[in-house]
Parts: structure tokens; C-alpha cells; sequence
């Protein structure tokens, strides 16, 4: 299981949604999708990612909203620069060097594959 499966599933638990069809999926990872497409996805997720998130034991503690990091340690996942590189991998980036321009990405590319993956997601976490 990768790194993206574990936030995953910590996030929906045993509630996993419908993903979104595989076109518009790969569209998205494709960066050819168009925001506002991304945000019409998530708007239908089944699963509000910022309640269950804000629900989690230490959530009032980390900056889980806008910290890869800390999104991770709210998670109880590690959140070593080795994790963080195999997760920006598996988000199909292969640069990934962990500057806060990285973790920044990475953060906001988390966010929108848990929309594609049936979750609701405030469009200020996608942009």
C-alpha cells in the first residue's frame, strides 16, 4: 500500500466513495483538466475531507490545511522527507526535493486526488 492509500484511507475509513471516472481522473493527473472541472468533482465527493480532518485528535494543533506535513502527522503518518518523496512519486512527480515550493505542491496535489477519489474538498485546499 502506498503512501497516498494510507492518507486515504485514514481519511474515509470504511466510507470509500466512488472515485471519479477514469477519464476525468487521468485528465486531472494530466494537468488537463480545468479547475473549475476539478471543483465540480469534488463539490460531488461523498466524504467532507475538511470535517473528518478537522474532527481528528491534535487537528486545532497542526496547520494540517495548508502542511503536507503536518497533514501527514495529523494522519499518524510519517512524514519524513523519504515518505514525502515516495508520495510526490506516486503523484507523478519526479523532482521532488521537499523545498516549501514541493511541499506546497505536494499538499495541494494530495488534496485534489482525494477529490478525485470521492472526497469534498473546499476549493481553497485544490487551488
Amino acid at each position: 500500500m502506498g503512501i497516498f492509500s494510507s492518507i486515504k484511507n485514514a481519511i474515509f475509513g470504511k466510507d470509500q466513495p466512488k472515485p471519479a471516472p477514469p477519464e476525468e481522473a487521468q485528465k486531472a493527473r494530466d494537468n488537463s483538466i480545468t479547475a473549475e472541472a476539478l471543483r465540480n468533482i469534488s463539490r460531488a465527493g461523498s466524504v467532507d475531507v475538511e470535517d473528518r480532518l478537522s474532527k481528528m485528535d491534535g487537528a486545532d494543533r497542526l496547520n494540517w490545511r495548508t502542511s503536507i506535513v503536518d497533514l501527514m502527522k495529523l494522519l499518524g503518518i510519517d512524514s519524513s522527507y523519504e515518505n514525502r518523496k515516495e508520495l510526490a512519486q506516486e503523484m507523478g512527480r519526479t523532482d521532488y526535493e521537499g523545498s516549501a515550493e514541493d511541499n506546497i505542491w505536494l499538499h495541494r496535489r494530495t488534496m485534489q486526488e482525494l477529490a478525485l477519489n470521492g472526497g469534498k474538498v473546499p476549493d481553497k485546499m485544490l487551488d
